[in-house]
Order: C-alpha cells, then structure tokens, then sequence
C-alpha cells in the first residue's frame, strides 16, 4: 500500500513538474548572487480541505524563505529560516517551517528536489549556528519512550484523517440529498459528475487531488452505487473512530505521560480551534520545541531559553520496512550539529545507526539538559464575585485610579512588572528587523512589534495587575529581561530586554481615569529600541475599558503612536482607530514616512490579528502574526499561553532568582492558586510591611536602575551578581 502511494504520489509530481512554468535552479548556479535556492514546490494552503497548490519559493543567502505565484512577482509571505524550526518527514518528502509568526508545509515533487532543499536550509542553518555549540551530537532514546512518541505521532495522524473524512462524509451526504430534489435526467447526467468529484478523493487514481489525507482501504475502493459507497465509507469511518479512542486511552495511560519521556518532546500549546487541522511543528520564536504533539490539558512546553537561532527536526512518521527492527524517533538540534553533506542526507532518511555516535549523544544529552517543562494552564481561573467596579469607581469620577485601593477581587495573578514583560511576547521580531538589510522594511518590523504588544489584551477586560513593592524585581531568561519598581509614588517601573542585535528599554508608568461608562488607561514613558547604530522610540496611545456601568466590557486601543528613528530622521504613524458601531474593530492603519515626508511604505491590520505591508493593491506582506489563545483563555483571565508561565518557577530558575522576584510573592502565588482569602490577606500583609519601612526610615532604593533626567537606564550588574548570588539581597515579604 506504502509502495503504491509513493508511486502515485511521483507520478503526480512527475506531471506537476513537467507542465509547471519556471526554472529549477541548483545551489551551484545560484552561489554567486543572493539566492541560495529556488524552484516550484507544493505548499499546503491555509484552509482546510484545499489541499496543496504550486508555488515558487526563494531562499536567501540571509535566511530569507519567501514564496509568489511566479517568478518574479511580489511575494506573498516570508518567513526568516534564521529563527525558524525546520521539521522533516522524508519518507513523504515534507517540510514544515515554522518561524513563530507564519508556518509553511511543503511537499517536494521529487526526492532529488526534497535533497537540495534540505542542503539549502542547512547551509543557513550552519551559518547561524554559534561557533561554541558547534558539535555532533543525535539524541537517542531508549526503545520504550521511542514507541511511545510514534504512538502519539499515530493519535494524531488518526485524529487529522478522522476530521478530513467525516467533513468529506458530510459534504457527500448533502450533496447526494441535492440530487435527489432534481429531475431523473439531471440526476442521471449530472450525478455522475458530482459524485467523481467528491468520491475522487477516497481513489488512488486521485492522490493529487488531496494529498495530504490519508484513508483506510474500506472507504477507497470503487462502489457499484452511492448508497452502498456510502455505507461503507460511514462503516469505515466509525470503525476509525473506535480504533483512535482505544489508542488514545492507551496512550494517555502510558506511565510516563505526565515526565514527557526524554527524546520525544510535548505540544508547545494546548490545542487550539484555529490549530487543530494544522501539522504541528516547533514554535522557535518562543523557543518552544515539539517532535509530537497531544490533545491532552498536560501538554508541556519545552524551552532552550539561551538560544535563538535556527533548528532542525527530524519527524520519522513512515512504519519501518523491517518490523523486527525498534522503531526510531530522531532528534536532531542545528545548535548542535556540524556535519558533512554526505552525513546530512544519511540522517535524513533516518538510516543512522552509528553505535558510537549514540553514545555520545546520549552522554551529552545527561549531562547538559537544554530543555525546560513550561506549564500550558493555571492552577485555578477566577475565583468568587468580582464585584461591582462601577460601584468603587463611580466615587473617583475623573480622578487618577492608580491611587484608590482595589479588592483582591479585581486583580490578576500577575504583577505589572511581569505585565510589562507579557508585552515583549513577540521580541522574535526584533531579530527579524536586525536581519533585514532594508531601513524601510527595518522600520516596518519595528512597528509590528509595536502593535504586538497589545496581543494579549484581546481577552482582558477589568481586571488589573497587582502593585509592585518598591525595589521588587522581575527577570525573563527568554528576552533577558530584568524590570523593577523604582518609585513609589508615583508608580514608575523601568525594564530592561535585550537580544543579538537588538536592546529594548523603557520607564513605564501611568494615569487611570474613570469618565462615567468608560475608563481610560493613560500610559506615560518613552520606549526606546537600539538596532545596532539606529535608535528608535515611540509613545503609547490610551486604551479604554467600555461598558462599565452594564453590557459586555471590553477593552479598545485608541489614538496615534509615532515610532522615530532619530538616526535617520524617518517615521512610522501608526493609527490605532476607534471601533465603530457597525464597522470593523481593533483596526490599525500605518504610513511610514521619509524624513521630508513622502510616503515610503503603508500598513494595515488588528491589533489582535496581525500586521502586514501593504506591497501593492494585491499582495501584501504579513510582518507579525498573533499566536492563537488556548482554547480556555477566557476562563483563566485571558492569559494567552505566553502569559501563563510567566509567574512558574521552572527548574532553571530554582536557586537562581533574588528573594525580590515576583514570582515569590505570597498573595500573587495564593491568587493563581484559586485560595481567595489568603491573597487578601496576603495582600494586606505585604503592604503592611512596605509602609512600616517607610515609616522607620528604612525604604528600600532600587538597586539596577539609575536615574538619569525625567527617565530610569539600567546600570549594569544584575546577570553578574545572578551568576554569584543574592545573599546580600533581602526579602520584601
């Protein structure tokens, strides 16, 4: 059955190639220019049940993958191979890429065409792998946890073919019942027509129609009459489904599914409505890595928080030809991996069996773990009441809220120091804009991550984050990030984040009004961002929290944001619009303007969608792209899966944090854990000690920011004394 799939699937790639216009280049004839490789290949589109369209891909010396029509048109999308994961299934000559932002499923329409793009991918990967972690390694995993990862390969593989033949199920029935209503004639004529349309994609003859499902023998074979075709294909399908529920149980009962077996590695995120039909792969922006994936509320992430650069996946999915033989789940890292062309192509069949280089990698793989287990849910959502805001604000009208003392009720079980590192959720952009070598385009990637960082308040509405005490501190590993409040009153934190090629600082503090029905959050401080010699920065726009008094609240962005780059004197005019009775909601439109005005670039999208460049009446190409909610979000404050790990104490961060974090806030932690009374009092208790300091004469002062004019910069210090220890660092609860 494999062997006649293979055979029809060349055939039909074989046909696709000859009548396709275009010119395969190889590597060698492209080495010269900017182009690494190109050529026509099948990529899956975005939607379900389409199927795989031709499309002609480039790939450039700088990483770039982009993909048009045809030669020489605008492209339609791109994505940057330097922070991408590059996942393979070579027995189908598949690749996945996945650069956080977009995601492409390739099919290659030969095996010598799936090589040399392979090679080419590699030869970028190679260039951006850090000279230090330049070593072999493969990692290996013991024959149980292996049979364990090609399991949960085959749930899902089950699950996928279960919901492309139950929506072609569906659609055959409701057409077979249309011609039924029409004439015997048309019937006669006609339903022929339409049934080698539908029943075509359960025929081998077929494969190209939609290649990418996949159906039992039962449902493939030719049926003398609909009505008997159709009996079968539902037998077929219920006999599947049986078959994918008894595995799944299997599956989740596995011993070890809540360790995540070494050498397999979890789902970055719980599955999601708009994800469910996508081939998952690996999310580098986040760093978040996936060889399988579950629908299991237990998924982990898995984190490499000290790199950032390009990696490769090796996804063996195809039945071994020698049953006898262990069934092998390869795991390959481009950090880690130098090898030879030669050596590439055998690992990529699968085919290493090298005794000595397992060993070594199994050697290596004990001795320096490089992955981190991140949490996919909170412990609790909301608990209780959360009261009537309208009758706490409705006597402070027109007066600034950062003042009045709220109910724990209405907080979230985050600081706003970790609010403001929820913000850089997507830096990933920024190294994209270090990448590009085009101002205008840098700039444009600047303002995408600008918009950005209003993502995760799609769902949030009411609640506010809890008031840092002064000196209290935040670290992410991820954007290396440090934050800190720096002064009391009135609040104002300063934070610090940084990458290669990129720095991102800023002093952070606010006004909050209440006008009535509506409360408006007046953001106050300048962001500033370094790309290399460019210097960047911009101020927010409010936001306003809408039908306090009664309806659906909802939170809406309103006004200008203007990012300058001062080293060059351009602008970006982003214009954050009010949302209409009617009319669409959350829009953002952007010019980009030269330093004497005229117009060089335009933009458009949502907030809490995406943003792209407008190419031209046609084509425009999407710079950043929201990263879907878990499926329960609302039900949990509205976190996005970002949000959700950033009050986790994960085993890298033990020992390492100072007592100032505020991971190690008692009534923040009690909050997230569902425990009500003892946040309150908690609450209570902390501000207690805060102001009896104050009182003595014993205010703590912050300890890595200086301030410098009507702004706080970092000082320097704080990874340093991380690596020696806080001793000398005192709680502050």
């Amino acid at each position: 059955m494999q062997q006649h799939n293979a055979t029809a699937l060349l055939a039909v790639n074989a046909s696709l190639a000859s009548t396709a216009p275009g010119r395969p280049v190889t590597p060698s004839s492209v080495a010269a220019g900017n182009v690494i490789y190109e050529g026509w290949v099948l990529k899956k589109r975005r939607k379900r049940m389409q199927g795989f369209a031709r499309r002609y891909f480039t790939l450039y010396n700088s990483g770039m993958l982009s993909y048009s029509l045809q030669p020489g048109q605008p492209p339609r999308d791109q994505v940057l191979l330097t922070q991408a994961a590059v996942s393979t299934a070579p027995g189908r000559k598949d690749i996945h890429v996945d650069s956080h932002n977009a995601t492409f499923h390739i099919k290659c329409l030969s095996e010598d065409d799936f090589d040399k793009w392979m090679a080419a991918f590699r030869k970028v990967v190679a260039q951006e792998m850090p000279k230090s972690r330049r070593s072999s390694i493969a990692r290996s995993a013991t024959r149980g946890n292996m049979q364990f990862g090609r399991v949960s390969l085959l749930v899902e593989e089950m699950g996928n073919t279960i919901a492309d033949l139950s929506e072609a199920l569906s659609t055959f029935v409701e057409e077979d019942r249309r011609r039924k209503r029409i004439s015997t004639r048309s019937r006669s004529e006609g339903g022929h027509s339409k049934e080698h349309g539908v029943l075509g994609l359960f025929r081998k003859g077929h494969h190209h129609e939609s290649p990418h499902l996949g159906v039992p023998d039962a449902g493939v074979a030719e049926s003398p009459s609909s009505s008997e075709l159709l009996k079968r294909m539902t037998t077929a399908l219920e006999q599947l489904k049986n078959q994918h529920s008894a595995l799944g149980k299997t599956f989740h009962s596995y011993p070890s599914i809540d360790t995540c077996p070494s050498g397999t590695v979890g789902s970055p995120l719980p599955s999601t409505a708009e994800e469910e039909d996508e081939v998952r792969t690996p999310s580098p922006g986040q760093k978040r890595m996936s060889a399988f994936s579950s629908h299991s509320d237990s998924s982990i992430w898995f984190d490499a928080p000290e790199y950032d650069g390009p990696e490769e996946y090796l996804l063996d999915v195809t039945p071994p030809a020698d049953e006898s033989q262990d069934s092998k789940l390869y795991f390959t890292d481009s950090r880690m991996t130098d090898r030879t062309e030669a050596t590439e192509a055998e690992s990529s069949t699968g085919m290493d069996t090298d005794s000595e280089s397992e060993e070594t990698a199994e050697k290596s793989f004990t001795e320096e773990p490089t992955v981190v287990h991140r949490r996919t849910s909170l412990p609790s959502g909301p608990v209780g009441d959360e009261g009537s805001l309208f009758a706490v604000l409705k006597k402070n009208v027109g007066k600034d809220l950062s003042k009045v003392a709220l109910p724990v009720t209405f907080n979230e079980p985050l600081t706003m120091l970790q609010k403001a590192a929820e913000e850089l959720e997507y830096y990933d952009i920024l190294a994209q804009a270090v990448q590009s070598q085009d101002p205008v385009e840098r700039l444009c990637y600047v303002a995408a991550f600008a918009v950005s960082t209003y993502a995760n308040t799609k769902h949030r509405t009411g609640r506010k984050g809890f008031n840092p005490m002064l000196a209290e501190t935040y670290e992410d590993v991820r954007m290396h990030l440090i934050s800190e409040k720096v002064c009391h009153n009135p609040v104002i934190l300063a934070w610090h984040a940084e990458g290669e090629g990129w720095e991102l600082y800023a002093t952070s503090s606010g006004k909050t009004k209440f006008w009535g029905k509506s409360m408006e959050i007046i953001p106050q401080g300048t962001i500033h961002l370094k790309l290399g010699e460019e210097h960047f920065q911009w101020t927010r726009p409010s936001s306003f929290i809408r039908n306090l008094m009664m309806g659906t609240k909802y939170l809406e962005h309103i006004g200008k944001m203007v990012i300058k780059n001062t080293s060059r004197g351009d602008s970006c005019t982003l214009d954050f619009k009010e949302g209409g009775y009617w009319g669409p909601t959350n829009v953002v439109s952007g010019v980009i303007n030269s330093s004497s005005g005229d117009v060089l670039a335009n933009l458009e999208g949502k907030w809490d969608e995406q943003m792209a460049r407008k190419l031209d009446s046609s084509h425009l190409h999407v710079l950043w792209r929201i990263t879907p909610f878990p499926k329960n979000a609302v039900q949990y404050y509205g976190f996005t899966a970002f949000g959700i790990t950033l009050n986790e104490i994960t085993p890298d961060l033990e020992g390492k944090l100072p007592p100032t974090d505020s991971r190690f806030r008692p009534d923040v932690r009690a909050l997230e854990n569902g425990d009500l009374d003892t946040a309150e009092e908690e609450k209570q208790r902390v501000e207690d000690l805060q102001r009896d300091r104050r009182t003595r004469g014993q205010e703590r002062s912050p300890r890595w920011f200086k301030q410098v004019g009507e702004e706080w910069v970092y000082k320097g210090g704080y990874w340093e004394q991380r690596q020696r220890g806080w001793t000398d660092v005192k709680p502050l609860w």
